[in-house]
């Protein structure tokens, strides 16, 4: 079962990482720029970062629950190639924003397009998954017709 799996459960713990790495990146920016929790306004460069780190966090449990669908369903290789480059585009989109606002907006399509081919490939997994008893009593269904079955 594991090696099932494994290349999924190997990018949701990059996942997490990355998520330890945003935040950590929004608590430096709070001591460099003297804004104090629950603050969330004061410098731009710190307003960046943390709407970075927001907006990151907001987008992860809908990576992570497509991530497994189309990874168990779809195909685990292809599903952790999607989530790399995800996490790759998030890091990018991060770094963006925080330099500038207009910074992120690459990064951002990116990310938006392989959120959608996920959830493209979960679906396709899960049609297959529902369908293939339908598939396999439509082929068998002549050969029955026929004693051939």
């Amino acid at each position: 079962m594991r090696d099932q799996i494994d290349l999924l459960a190997t990018v949701t713990v990059l996942g997490v990482l990355e998520q330890g790495y945003f935040a950590m990146q929004v608590i430096y920016a709070r001591r460099k720029y003297k804004v104090s929790p629950p603050e969330t306004t004061g410098h731009p460069e710190f307003e960046r970062t943390f709407r970075a780190q927001a907006n990151c966090s907001e987008y992860f449990p809908i990576f992570i629950s497509l991530l497994w669908v189309a990874g168990i369903f779809f195909h685990q290789g292809v599903t952790a190639v999607c989530g790399l480059l995800y996490l790759y585009t998030r890091l990018r989109y991060f770094q963006g924003y925080a330099g500038a606002a207009r910074g992120r907006l690459g990064p951002l399509y990116a990310s938006a397009w392989l959120l959608w081919l996920l959830l493209g490939l979960a679906l396709a997994g899960l049609l297959a998954h529902f369908l293939r008893p339908t598939w396999m009593a439509a082929l068998v269904w002549p050969l029955q017709l026929h004693g051939a079955w």
